[in-house]
């Protein structure tokens, strides 16, 4: 799995757009992607910050995934949001990184973390827990 996590802020007074224009990425990504696992919006309190949660089969479907909503989402950049900041949790594949490459210099700030330690997956969940 290939997570990865964005950040961006609402432009002040384009809520109600920029929640038109991520539901227009929801849909493009319900329909065309097929190796996208999750596509979680947040939008903080106030509605002036928004995270996105997002994991793929491999990092090459986040390529993938980027050709679906490309369109829909330079309108996102455009008229309702800024400051763009993607965090990457593993090294991208050889066409994720072409594809980086070619966004413009400080278009996106991206931070990559490399995987350090986690929970073993075969973590056994008791039927009772004890009182």
């Amino acid at each position: 799995m290939y997570a990865v996590t964005a950040r961006l802020k609402v432009r002040e007074g384009e809520l109600e757009g920029f929640k038109r224009q991520a539901a227009e990425m929801m849909r493009l990504a319900r329909e065309r992607d097929t190796k996208t696992l999750r596509y979680d919006w947040f939008l903080g309190d106030d509605g002036t910050e928004c995270e996105v949660h997002e994991a793929y089969v491999d990092a090459d479907a986040l390529v993938e995934h980027a050709q679906h909503v490309g369109e829909a989402r330079d309108k996102l950049f455009r008229h309702f949001a800024a400051s763009h900041h993607m965090t990457f949790y593993e090294e991208p594949s050889p066409a994720l990184a072409g594809a980086m490459k070619a966004i413009p210099p400080g278009a996106v700030k991206v931070t990559r973390f490399s995987f350090f330690q986690g929970l073993d997956a075969d973590v056994k969940v008791p039927d009772e827990i004890p009182a």
